[in-house]
């Protein structure tokens, strides 16, 4: 029999020299106590070194992938395939035997006893490799684990949802900067021009009318229409410059103000380019995921497990209330209701729904967008597959809890025909006159309800008034009495 052990320098090839002792797994172990002992076990018959580092990572990726090298083919077909030697080759991986069985037609074996060999050769590696030393061995292993874990740091796939994490949490950085500086510049402006604030609402929009306008008095002649885009806007804006109450400002001032304006505008377009570039990645790496929840919800979502495959590891209650830990964590101290919703709640979906409704369809959605996130973290597909329909049945929900009725949509998977005669047979029916007269009917009945109603009322309102007539009576005849009671006491 022939061991294949792979190592950080080579392939070895061993011949096992007895192997009678090796129908007792258990005592094997016992041979490998000393170097003696290892080389009466078994013997080097070939060692390949590797010729540089990218061939040693090459083939421990293969290792690791269940993959054949080429070098470990050509390794195989040199020393067993060509020597026509027919002895079964031990391997510490069945997968990778079941790879060289198929392409090499050598017998392969992996067992209890195999791996036994496997576990005093790795003891006693230094004396059975006569070609390389303790020190070479350990220089070698230390600079393939080095080199293999930059290699999976740089193509690892699970790694790319980083991007997708600095990327939304500089968006709502940018955000945030974005509204200080726009908030800002309108008070800056504000004491030149406060009529400006009310007619311009948008942040963008403001600063570029500041930029191009300069003072207030330069505004009549200025074109704002590639920026405002509307005629009556811009009048607006020129009337107000002509009677405005702000006060008069400097060119120091006034250079400081359009220098602020130009880093609101600057970082405005970054952060356009930004999203995009963020919408490009969601689409890429979680597209599932958007089409259930949006870029942005999806993206904080990511962010806040700290990568897609933790996500997918989260049952869909956690999803439901991801970003509302605080509240959640209160409630249970005090005892009160638990949130019903955390980031998901700006999903459009659950947007569209009336606020009662909102924490059965939260529920819902978790439960589908966690199934949504799992295809997308494990599963091979590029594109959206399962979110298409789970979208359809969170709609055919919000419409069933709305009192609409369901959507009769198509999946993308299936193509539906369509059919004439089933439209016109769905078609609205014609008016009738005998339904006009069963409405008619149905008035009559309502109106002699209410008037029976209105009786019934009445009866009761004047037995009541009889009954209290009836007890001021009485209390009136029994007071003369307690008056008279009085006096024959006396």
């Amino acid at each position: 029999m022939l061991l294949l052990f792979e190592t950080s320098a080579g392939y070895a090839l061993f011949k096992v020299n007895k192997p009678n002792k090796l129908a007792e797994p258990a005592k094997i172990w016992e041979d490998f106590q000393t170097p003696e002992g290892a080389a009466s076990v078994l013997k080097l018959k070939h060692f390949t070194p590797f010729a540089n580092t990218t061939e040693a990572v090459v083939a421990a990726t293969c290792v690791v992938d269940n993959t054949m090298d080429k070098s470990l083919k050509k390794f195989l077909q040199k020393n067993i395939i060509k020597k026509e030697i027919e002895d079964e080759l031990a391997v510490a991986d069945a997968k990778l035997g079941n790879l060289i069985k198929e392409s090499l037609s050598i017998q392969c074996v992996n067992n209890e006893t195999v791996n036994e060999l496997m576990r005093g050769v790795r003891s006693q590696l230094d004396s059975l490799l006569e070609g390389a030393g303790d020190d070479a061995l350990k220089a070698m292993q230390l600079g393939l684990s080095h080199s293999l874990s930059r290699y999976k740091l740089k193509f690892s796939a699970d790694k790319v949802d980083i991007m997708i994490v600095q990327a939304i949490g500089l968006l709502d950085d940018l955000d945030k900067e974005i509204n200080m500086y726009a908030m800002r510049v309108r008070e800056w402006y504000g004491w030149h021009f406060p009529e400006m604030a009310k007619v311009v609402n948008d942040n963008l929009f403001f600063a570029k009318c500041v930029k191009k306008m300069g003072m207030r008095t330069n505004c009549k002649n200025c074109d704002f229409s590639d920026i405002l885009g509307d005629d009556t806007m811009e009048d607006t804006l020129k009337k107000a410059a002509e009677t405005s109450m702000g006060t008069e400002i400097s060119d120091a001032d006034l250079s400081n103000i359009t220098s602020l304006c130009d880093q609101v505008v600057s970082l405005t377009e970054y952060r356009l380019q930004l999203f995009e570039y963020l919408k490009n990645r969601m689409a890429a790496i979680a597209p599932n995921l958007t089409v259930m929840l949006g870029e942005l919800v999806g993206a904080r979502l990511v962010a806040h497990a700290g990568s897609l495959l933790n996500l997918a590891k989260h049952p869909a209650s956690t999803i439901q209330i991801l970003g509302a830990e605080k509240a959640l964590f209160r409630a249970l101290k005090t005892k009160h209701d638990t949130p019903k919703y955390g980031l998901i709640y700006h999903a459009s979906l659950i947007g569209q729904v009336q606020p009662k409704n909102k924490g059965k369809i939260s529920r819902v959605l978790a439960a589908k967008t966690a199934l949504a996130i799992r295809v997308d973290a494990l599963g091979e597909h590029t594109g959206p597959t399962i979110a298409l329909d789970n979208r359809i049945k969170v709609e055919n929900r919000i419409r069933q809890l709305e009192g609409g009725q369901k959507a009769m949509v198509a999946s993308a998977s299936k193509a539906v025909k369509y059919d004439a005669a089933a439209a016109r047979a769905v078609a609205p029916p014609k008016f009738n006159m005998q339904d006009d007269m069963q409405v008619e009917e149905k008035s009559e009945k309502k109106e002699k309800k209410e008037k029976s109603d209105k009786s019934e009322k009445k009866e009761k309102k004047e037995k009541k008034e009889k009954k209290h007539s009836r007890d001021s009576e009485a209390d009136s005849d029994e007071a003369p009495k307690k008056k008279k009671s009085k006096k024959e006491s006396a």
